[in-house]
């Protein structure tokens, strides 16, 4: 590992030789001293981090499954408890971020669109600025990074895989061997040590795609939880009453995950060919090894799920499929937890940890069996909510914990800030430092939330809403009209609606005042033009990046032949 000289120590050595080589070097030396004091930022992204799942909110998996590599950031800098999405779906989510704004004015409204490169974004101006800026790991805004100033970019196509995936550069398409998690954790490090402009401060975009579905787990981890019950949440029964919306989706575990795709479960004893899987591809990517040894793995727990399914019951069948589903979706999250290690340990063995600001976070939250659920959309709590945690050792305190209600839109204005740099017109996002420094409480009073991608994959019903400090006003509004009301002091796991209750009739009046407002304050559209609204319209060509750069495929859609561009 490289090691670099950095800050005074670098100040120093450069001071020496200003001495020999006149006024022009002395005023390089100065405007290198000034690169030197603005920070580094280094984001890191996961898909699908279940707040839950992250020890350091001290959930009941903590001691389970604990993550004490991300855990450092917020021992080193800030908890943020009340972190929030303005749209939990993976693309919107990401589009949010990047540019600060709500999906209607950015353009990037559910998955399927095509980001707009062109539009202002705080990577192209921290570029702008004088930085080094890098993008490693998952993109999944179905786009390559066309008005993305990037000096270096490597990405994983549309979805990315888990073993042996694509990735996509300037260059082209080809296929590496390995675990994706490391893949990423490896080319980024690789970057910091040997690929980056030493000169400037530098600008990193690390985004992994563990744990998104389908849960597949590094080689190393296949069988870390494999003997761990984790506890059940005493919503995993729930029947939805008196929530619609709730009653009609399609993302219960036990009900509408995939058999063989999600839960790796085998035809019969002695089997190792997997269940319903309709994407089989992903697996047919593994090598023969890599089948091995994952099939040693799953084996034994496999036969005897197989051997006993006859005499179970239902609800015994269901929670052997939740104890499937954490033990693998958990595994995944311990390679991130390792990647984030490597990173901070990096930092700190080259002299960079100080200046440099690294963020851990999720495109949203997700579900963990919470009212029987996998995935996201709602905007109840579990996929609403995101993890977020910042370290900043040159001017955020360690252990610094964040109650403040913020969202993805505020990471643009916060970095910009941070960096010294302008922002662009039009954010929605307002700087988070303020709160985090403590010279503020609150950054905002209340939140705005809108998800349109229905009719689609799961059947979560188009919906927005307003949450404010105690309680949540939900609206779903596409072939229904129907409204939820929260207390979440009373009722934190939000299970009764009550919007009928008398009780709350002021508070919902409040909210549905405050939701005009907050409407009226980001410009969003009149609510005809989303309910009018086909999605097949709006949609760009499926597999955006397999269209530019397609492949060829055998009869069990193994890659056997890679087409650059």
């Amino acid at each position: 590992m490289k090691k670099v000289a950095t800050g005074t120590a670098l100040l120093a050595g450069t001071s020496a030789l200003v001495g020999c080589s006149g006024p022009a070097a002395e005023v390089d030396v100065q405007a290198s001293a000034v690169e030197q004091q603005r920070p580094n930022i280094i984001y890191i992204m996961s898909d699908d981090h279940a707040v839950r799942a992250l020890s350091a909110y001290g959930s009941d998996l903590a001691e389970l499954a604990p993550t004490p590599n991300i855990d450092r950031i917020a021992q080193n800098g800030a908890l943020f408890t009340n972190s929030f999405v303005t749209n939990s779906l993976c693309g919107p989510s990401r589009a949010a971020m990047f540019t600060g704004k709500f999906g209607h004015k950015n353009g990037f409204n559910f998955n399927g669109q095509t980001f707009d490169g062109s539009q202002d974004t705080w990577i192209n101006h921290l570029h702008d600025a004088g930085y080094n800026t890098a993008a490693i790991g998952k993109w999944h805004i179905n786009v390559l990074p066309d008005g993305f100033k990037l000096d270096h970019w490597e990405l994983l196509n549309d979805q990315g895989e888990y073993y042996n995936p694509d990735w996509i550069t300037p260059e082209g398409v080809h296929t590496e061997h390995g675990y994706t998690t490391d893949m990423i954790t490896d080319k980024t490090i690789n970057w910091l040590d040997e690929l980056r402009d030493e000169s400037k401060p530098f600008a990193l975009i690390m985004h992994h795609k563990a744990p998104h579905r389908n849960w597949m787990p590094a080689p190393r981890h296949t069988r870390t939880f494999e003997n761990v019950e984790f506890p059940v949440p005493d919503t995993y029964f729930d029947n939805w009453e008196g929530r619609e919306a709730a009653k009609n989706q399609e993302m219960t575990l036990y009900l509408h995950s995939q058999e063989g795709h999600d839960l790796k479960m085998t035809t019969g004893v002695g089997e190792t060919e997997w269940r319903q899987d309709i994407w089989p591809h992903l697996r047919a990517r593994m090598t023969d090894e890599q089948h091995k040894e994952w099939n040693d793995a799953y084996q034994a727990r496999n036969d005897y799920m197989n051997a006993n399914e006859a005499n179970w019951s239902d609800e015994e069948m269901a929670l052997w499929k939740y104890q499937r589903y954490m033990q693998d979706y958990l595994a995944t999250i311990i390679a991130v937890d390792e990647s984030v290690g490597e990173v901070l340990d990096y930092l700190e063995a080259n002299g960079l940890s100080d200046n440099t600001i690294v963020v851990y976070t999720s495109d949203q939250g997700f579900y963990t069996g919470e009212h029987g659920w996998f995935d996201k959309r709602f905007m109840y709590e579990e996929s609403f909510r995101t993890p977020l945690l910042i370290q900043y050792p040159n001017q955020i305190k360690p252990g610094t914990v964040v109650d403040s209600m913020v969202q993805n839109i505020d990471y643009a204005p916060t970095f910009l800030e941070y960096a010294g740099v302008d922002l662009y017109d039009d954010v929605d996002g307002e700087s988070m430092i303020d709160v985090i420094n403590g010279k503020t409480e609150e950054a905002r009073d209340a939140l705005y939330y809108h998800f349109y991608e229905f009719p689609a994959i799961h059947q979560v019903g188009r919906h927005y809403g307003v949450r404010d400090g105690r309680y949540k006003l939900m609206h779903f509004y596409f072939r229904t009209n129907d409204w939820e009301f929260y207390d979440l002091e009373k009722d934190p796991k939000e299970m009764n609606n009550a919007i009928d209750n008398p009780e709350y009739a002021g508070e919902i009046k409040r909210l549905k005042t405050r939701m005009a407002e907050l409407k009226d304050q980001y410009d969003v559209p009149p609510m005809d033009e989303w309910r009018k609204m086909n999605l097949r319209e709006h949609r760009s060509p499926k597999a955006k990046l397999h269209k530019v750069y397609p492949e060829s495929f055998d009869a069990d859609r193994k890659v056997v032949k890679v087409i650059k561009d």
